[in-house]
């Protein structure tokens, strides 16, 4: 259109009379470029394109797999935590449990101890009341015979039998204290 244009401001009386050699040489440059371009500089930046997309795919799975990674390191850490609160929790049951049985044991022995004390201070009591029951009866015979023997030596009238009486008593009190 622009070559109409200048055809008709030339004074060319026919403006379909155009010169076709910069049209045709400019079709070939055209074509050259078109065909370098093709064969030389598309490859290369498909190449190019080809290279970033797969660059990028593997760092989208390397980044998938660093996920997965993570997320199976994350489970069995979780495992790992639950299995350990677990044995936490067991072991402190058990420590409460062995706390509770110690404390029972000791509690049966001490009763044990304290029935068996218990048992042995009656026995001593016991005893100790019946050597002394014994030894009460003993001196009561060694001193009745001694008062036979008195008055077996004198008369007893009234005055005689009060004073045995107190001296019996005395004697007793002595042998009671002493």
């Amino acid at each position: 259109m622009l070559a109409l244009l200048l055809a008709a401001s030339d004074g060319d009386p026919n403006p379909l009379n155009v010169d076709l050699a910069p049209a045709i040489t400019a079709l070939i440059v055209f074509g050259l470029v078109c065909l370098v371009f093709f064969t030389k500089v598309w490859p290369a930046i498909g190449k190019g394109l080809d290279d970033r997309q797969a660059k990028i795919r593997q760092e989208i799975e390397a980044a998938e797999q660093a996920q997965a990674e993570a997320r199976a390191s994350m489970d069995r850490q979780q495992e790992e935590l639950a299995k350990a609160r677990a044995e936490a929790h067991e072991m402190i049951s058990k420590a409460k449990a062995d706390a509770e049985a110690t404390a029972r044991d000791l509690r049966d022995r001490a009763q044990k101890e304290l029935t068996e004390l218990r048992e042995n201070a009656s026995l001593e009591i016991r005893a100790a009341k019946e050597a002394a029951i014994t030894e009460l009866h003993a001196e009561s015979a060694t001193l009745a015979t001694a008062i036979a023997s008195r008055i077996l030596q004198r008369e007893i009238n009234p005055q005689d039998q009060q004073s045995l009486i107190d001296e019996s008593l005395r004697d007793l009190e002595t042998v009671r204290n002493g």
